[in-house]
Parts: C-alpha cells; sequence; structure tokens
C-alpha cells in the first residue's frame, strides 16, 4: 500500500497541471527587437456552466502619445488587423472559439516603436436562464522593446529551483522503486518459503502414512 501511495503522490506532481481550469497570468511586458511576442489577455468566466459569447478588441497608445489606436478585433471566426502599423504582423493566439476567456494577439516582428501601452477589451455576453448578463472586461499591458533579453534574477532562481525540484523528484522515485522492489522480493522470498515448508510437510507426513502401512 506504502509503494502505490508514493509512486501516486509522485505521478500527481508531474501531471496535476494537465487537466487545470482557466487562471488569469499577466502577459510578459519585454519584447525583443527583430524578435515576435505574445500579448497575453485572460479573462476567465466565474461560472464554466453558463454559456457566453465574446468579442476581443486591442487598442495601442504608443510612448509619449495621449490616444489609444484601434489596432485589432476579434469576433469569432474573423480577425481583423485596423491600423497600418501592424499590417500583416498581428496574429490570434486566443480562443478559437466564440467563448473566448484567452484573447491573447502575436506580433510578429517587433520594432522599438512598438513600446507604449496596450489595451485589450473583451465584450462577454453571458446566456443566463432568464436574461444576458454583458460583461466588459478591460486589462492594460505596458510594453518595453529592448534591443537583448534581460534575465531578472528572479527568473534564473526560479528555473534553478525548478531543475534542482525535478532532479529531487526523480532521486525519489528512484528511491521508491527500489524500496517497492525490495519489498516485493522479500514478500516473495517469505512466500515461497512457506511454500517449500508445506511441502516438506506434505512429504514428511506422507512418508509416515506409508511407514505406518507397512507396519501393519
Amino acid at each position: 500500500m506504502i509503494c502505490h501511495l508514493s509512486l501516486l503522490v509522485v505521478f500527481s506532481l508531474f501531471v496535476s497541471q494537465c487537466h487545470g481550469g482557466c487562471a488569469e497570468v499577466d502577459s510578459m511586458t519585454e519584447a525583443v527587437a527583430g524578435e515576435g511576442f505574445l500579448l497575453g489577455c485572460i479573462s476567465c468566466k466565474r461560472r464554466e456552466e453558463v454559456s457566453a459569447r465574446a468579442t476581443v478588441d486591442w487598442h495601442f497608445k504608443p510612448l509619449g502619445e495621449d490616444e489609444f489606436r484601434h489596432i485589432f478585433h476579434y469576433d469569432h471566426p474573423s480577425a481583423d488587423i485596423l491600423h497600418e502599423d501592424f499590417s500583416d504582423r498581428l496574429e490570434w493566439h486566443g480562443t478559437k472559439n466564440s467563448d473566448i476567456q484567452i484573447g491573447a494577439i502575436y506580433i510578429h516582428d517587433v520594432i522599438f516603436n512598438d513600446t507604449g501601452m496596450y489595451r485589450c477589451t473583451i465584450q462577454r455576453t453571458l446566456f443566463l436562464p432568464l436574461y444576458d448578463e454583458h460583461v466588459t472586461v478591460e486589462k492594460d499591458v505596458e510594453l518595453s522593446v529592448v534591443a537583448v533579453a534581460n534575465r531578472e534574477l528572479t527568473a534564473v532562481v526560479a528555473e534553478i529551483l525548478m531543475y534542482v525540484l525535478i532532479v529531487v523528484l526523480q532521486l525519489w522515485l528512484i528511491v521508491v522503486l527500489v524500496y517497492c522492489y525490495k519489498k516485493i522480493s522479500e514478500e516473495h522470498e517469505a512466500r515461497e518459503a512457506r511454500k517449500a515448508l508445506k511441502a516438506q510437510a506434505e512429504l514428511l507426513e506422507s512418508k509416515d502414512n506409508c511407514d505406518g502401512v507397512q507396519l501393519e
């Protein structure tokens, strides 16, 4: 039983995230010039069982300006780039149906002029039994474009800890497997020993019966 529980715990640590629900993770905020960048925008429904329909709009306010520009609109299955500065550079990377919870877009070939504030607006209609509820969610991403990527100390430490955790879990799994193997081997040897003793006892009993018949 201990072996089974230990193996189950190890397995669950690796797969527990596979079927997780929606999580509102903030977008990254630093892009590298000449590379691609994913602008994240996640708005989770509070009640998954309720059907809904949503549209997503992205606006951009360049650094040093006061007004937002409407650059992208998504209404499944239509994705429209609305500003010439982003022509052929924006790609929908969000939910691929009308019940949108992820409104992310991908910028190809980032340039320094892409620096500024991006606003993601999700307009959702919840189809409730008695009425339809309209909800608007706005999320801002302040993007900086740099020539070379900067790795923050926290990111480096997190990556090191992740690898250490993976190694520790692998070692623990090996220890558990060795323990289980020894346990199973000992039980098998004990079972074989009991069988041998039982067979020996049956042989002696059979021999005694035979001797009793000869004496008579």
